[in-house]
C-alpha cells in the first residue's frame, strides 16, 4: 500500500517526468544573473552608485580582527548583531583567498544552496518551482550589494529550515535556531507551524540551539551581547518607512533635525524623532500581537500556512522597524520563495510585490542613496515607492492569511493505492506505511487543490 494525492491524478513527477527544460533554464538564468553580479563586483563592469564592497574589506575585516582575538568588537558601535554572527565574520579566514574573495565564494555557495533546497522541494508532487524561479530573478535586482552582506548566508539558512520543518522538524528547528543566533529573523518560521509533537520538537531544537551556541559563544569570548546596550540610543534610519515623514518635513522646511551615522546606520535624529520610534515599536507589538491572535483562531491548515505565516511576520517585522537596510529584501525574496513552492500559497500577489520592490531597492540604494541622505525630491520618491510597496505587500499578506485559514472545510482522504508487490509491515505502533514527515506533508498537500471535493477511492 502506498500514499497517493486525491487531487491530481496522473500528475505525477517521477524521475522520468521531471522538467528537464525548467531545470535547465533554471540553472542557465542563475549562471547568467551571479556572472553579472560578479562582473560588477569585481569592476569589471562598473556598477551604478559606486563601490559597495566596504563593508566587507573595511568592516567585517575589522572585526575578523577583532574575533580572532577571542573578544567581541563591543566598543565599536556598528557590530549590532547577536553573538552567532561572529561565526559567518570568522568564517572567510578558513578559505586561502583574501578575506573579500573567500566572503564572495561563502556567499557565491549560500546563495546556490537555496537555489537547491527550492529545487529539490519543488519538485516533489504538489510542488512547485516558481519558488526557485524568484530566487533566482529576484537576487541580481538587489545588484552587487548582495554579495556583499552576511544576509544572504543567514537566508539560506532560513530557507533549508523552513523547508525542513515538515519532514524533518528537528533538522528545521535545528536550522532555524542556528539563523536566529547570527540575525534573530529566522526564527519568525517557527510561528505558524501548527500546534502537535513534531512543532514541540522543532521549537525545542530551535530554542536549544540558540541558547547553546549564544552560552558556548558568551562563555569563549567578552562581549557577546554588548550589542544590547546600543539599541535604546538609536534615531530612525533614513531609509524606514518611519523616516518618510522627516524626509517630507525635511523637503518643505518644517524639520531641523540632521542625518549622520549613528550605530552603524545613516539614522535621521532631532525633533519628532522619539516619537516615531515610539509609534514604530508600538506598531511591532500590535503587528504581532495579531499574529498571536491569528494563530489561536486559524480554523483550517493546508501546507502553505506555515510558510505564509512565516513571511507574514518577517513583513510586519521589517516594515514596523525603525531601521530597513537594503539587503532586509533579501529576507523577504527568500522566505516568498518558500511561500511559492506550494502551488495553494495564499501570498503569490505578495512576492510579486517584493519583486518589484528589488530594483526600486538597488535604484535607492547605492544609486541615489547620497541624493537619499539629503532628502532630494527624485530620490525620496523611489524610496516612498518601495516603502509603500513593502507597506501594502504587508497588509496584503495579513489579509490573505487571514481569510486563507477562516473557512473550517475538511481536507480530502488519501488514496489508498494497491501494490504489485507487497510491502514490509510497519513496526508495532506505527500507523504510517511510508516514512512520517512525507505522509504529514502529502496529507496537507492533499487539501490543496480543491479543499472541499469529495475523495475518489479506487
Amino acid at each position: 500500500m502506498e500514499l497517493a494525492p486525491a487531487t491530481e491524478p496522473g500528475s505525477s513527477r517521477g524521475r522520468l517526468g521531471r522538467p528537464l527544460g525548467a531545470l535547465a533554464a533554471l540553472g542557465a538564468t542563475w549562471v547568467a544573473g551571479r556572472t553579472l553580479l560578479v562582473l560588477l563586483m569585481t569592476g569589471v563592469l562598473k556598477a551604478p552608485g559606486g563601490d559597495v564592497t566596504a563593508d566587507v574589506w573595511m568592516i567585517y575585516h575589522a572585526w575578523y580582527g577583532v574575533l580572532h582575538t577571542g573578544t567581541f568588537p563591543f566598543d565599536d558601535v556598528t557590530w549590532q548583531y547577536p553573538p552567532g554572527a561572529a561565526l559567518i565574520i570568522l568564517l572567510p579566514g578558513l578559505l586561502p583567498w583574501s578575506y573579500l574573495v573567500s566572503f564572495w565564494v561563502i556567499a557565491g555557495i549560500a546563495d546556490a544552496v537555496a537555489l537547491t533546497v527550492l529545487v529539490r522541494t519543488g519538485l516533489r508532487k504538489g510542488r512547485a518551482l516558481t519558488g526557485a524561479w524568484l530566487w533566482v530573478v529576484a537576487v541580481p535586482l538587489l545588484g552587487p550589494m548582495i554579495y556583499n552582506r552576511f544576509d544572504i548566508i543567514v537566508t539560506a539558512l532560513a530557507v533549508a529550515g523552513l523547508l525542513a520543518l515538515v519532514r524533518r522538524p528537528s533538522v528545521g528547528g535545528l536550522l532555524l535556531g542556528l539563523g536566529g543566533i547570527v540575525k534573530i529573523w529566522p526564527l519568525l518560521g517557527l510561528i505558524g507551524t501548527p500546534s502537535g509533537r513534531r512543532t514541540r520538537r522543532a521549537w525545542t531544537l530551535a530554542a536549544a540551539t540558540a541558547v547553546s551556541v549564544g552560552f558556548l559563544l558568551a562563555a569563549g569570548m567578552n562581549g557577546a551581547f554588548g550589542f544590547l546596550a546600543f539599541q535604546g540610543a538609536r534615531g530612525i534610519e533614513v531609509e524606514s518607512v518611519g523616516a518618510l515623514p522627516l524626509h517630507y518635513a525635511r523637503l518643505a522646511g518644517a524639520w531641523d533635525g540632521k542625518v549622520t551615522m549613528n550605530y552603524g546606520s545613516p539614522e535621521m535624529l532631532g525633533p519628532w524623532v522619539p516619537v516615531i520610534s515610539k509609534v514604530m515599536m508600538a506598531c511591532t507589538v500590535l503587528g504581532f500581537a495579531w499574529l498571536l491572535f491569528w494563530r489561536y483562531t486559524a480554523k483550517r491548515r493546508n501546507a502553505a500556512t506555515m510558510y505564509d505565516a512565516a513571511l507574514c511576520a518577517l513583513l510586519i517585522f521589517i516594515v514596523t522597524s525603525r531601521v530597513i537596510s537594503p539587503q532586509y529584501l533579501v529576507w523577504l525574496v527568500g522566505v516568498a520563495a518558500v511561500c511559492l513552492t506550494v502551488r495553494g500559497t495564499s501570498q503569490r500577489p505578495v512576492a510579486l510585490l517584493i519583486l518589484l520592490a528589488c530594483p526600486l531597492t538597488v535604484l535607492e540604494f547605492p544609486t541615489l542613496f547620497t541624493q537619499v541622505l539629503g532628502s532630494d525630491a527624485l530620490a525620496i520618491t523611489v524610496l516612498s515607492l518601495r516603502n509603500l510597496l513593502l507597506v501594502a505587500a504587508t497588509v496584503l499578506s495579513c489579509l490573505r492569511l487571514w481569510r486563507s485559514t477562516r473557512a473550517a472545510a475538511p481536507l480530502p482522504a488519501t488514496v489508498v493505492l494497491e501494490q504489485a508487490e507487497p510491502v514490509p509491515a510497519a513496526p508495532a505502533g506505527h500507523a504510517w506505511p511510508v516514512r512520517p514527515g512525507i505522509a504529514y506533508e502529502q496529507d496537507l498537500l492533499d487539501g490543496i487543490e480543491q479543499p472541499g471535493a469529495p475523495a475518489n477511492r479506487s
